[in-house]
């Protein structure tokens, strides 16, 4: 009966993700033009990234997502550019999801330390499935223990989908405040395999924010080199709700260069009475002084999935900034924000 309870849970979990949510990433700070397109060219250098995710390593079937971009700052025109790949991979079904976009960021100065991006993006995506592994409730007969027909008898048409998409997002920033909201899949595609216009794609509404609080800074082998060490404390938070489904996502981040430790909560009170309390996180990362950042973090997963039977969820994260030392070493503004 356990094993039951179990699988049944399980198979509400992969509907909610796979059919009603995006994928999400537990750095996503660290994935910021998936996040939102305003984020392209909002560290005013170019940089390239990297994201992995593999969720519920310890069932037999388990999910990994990547998110790979680029993006640039155009200083004299005000204007960030950017280019993303994301890939999704479900092992049971063979559920693979393949994006690439391009997106376009303008900035407005308000004032003297105050800007504010307006991104778009748009995008292309690629939908396979497995329909012969895909099991429906009504193929199962309880009484006989059978299972009546194939799985593929119910698709109409071929197992793959295609379709345009566009994405838009604010962001602003000031010294140490920082303040996003992006919508995700304003075409609302549809994403049945039954039949083409059916099961449109929910709009995704993110809001995103937080403040950075400098701390004393330290210095590291003064006696040789004089470098300054950075040290601050930030708090974020990122709420998202797509369809009927919501999460709110809370933490904090400890800078000690070049260390970071970080620790987020991802639940949100049901109004349906149902429980969403899904992970507690664990962050560490690293600001190398070639400019480059590495980051790993675990999701302890605290809902009724278990973190015995599910394995949480491993993720890495490498972005590196090509900075223009001609400049300067040290940038004449730091934009604020989590680096996670």
């Amino acid at each position: 009966m356990k094993k039951v309870v179990f699988l049944l849970t399980l198979i509400c979990k992969l509907q909610c993700t796979l059919w009603a949510q995006d994928v999400q990433f537990s750095q996503f700070y660290a994935a910021p033009l998936y996040l939102n397109p305003a984020f392209a060219g909002s560290t005013e250098w170019t940089r390239v990234g990297l994201n992995f995710r593999n969720q519920w390593p310890s069932l037999d079937h388990s999910f990994v997502s990547m998110s790979a971009y680029l993006d640039h700052f155009i200083e004299h025109k005000n204007s960030g550019v950017g280019v993303i790949v994301n890939g999704t991979r479900e092992s049971f079904a063979q559920l693979q999801n393949m994006e690439v976009g391009v997106m376009y960021s303008y900035r407005l100065r308000l004032g003297e330390f105050r800007f504010l991006h307006v991104g778009a993006q748009g995008s292309f995506v690629n939908r396979y499935v497995n329909v012969e592994q895909i099991m429906l409730g009504t193929q199962l007969d309880i009484d006989r223990g059978i299972i009546n027909q194939d799985a593929s008898t119910w698709v109409t048409d071929d197992s793959q989908r295609s379709h345009a998409d566009i994405n838009t997002g604010l962001y602003y920033y000031e010294e140490r405040f920082w303040l996003g909201i992006a919508a995700h899949h304003l075409t609302r595609p549809y994403i049945s395999y039954m039949e083409m216009e059916m099961d449109r794609l929910p709009i995704k509404y993110s809001v995103h924010g937080g403040i950075k609080i400098p701390l004393q800074d330290g210095r590291i082998k003064e006696y040789l080199n004089n470098i300054n060490q950075e040290r601050s404390l930030s708090f974020a938070f990122n709420y998202k709700r797509q369809g009927v489904f919501d999460q709110l996502d809370i933490g904090a981040e400890f800078y000690f260069q070049p260390v970071i430790l970080g620790a987020w909560y991802r639940g949100l009170p049901s109004k349906n009475a149902m429980p969403n309390n899904e992970a507690i996180v664990a962050l560490l990362g690293f600001s190398l002084p070639n400019d480059m950042d590495l980051g790993y973090s675990y999701d302890f997963t605290i809902s009724k999935l278990g973190l015995r039977n599910a394995g949480g969820a491993h993720e890495l994260s490498l972005r590196y900034t090509f900075l223009n030392y001609k400049l300067g070493k040290k940038r004449d503004r730091v934009i604020p924000g989590f680096k996670y």
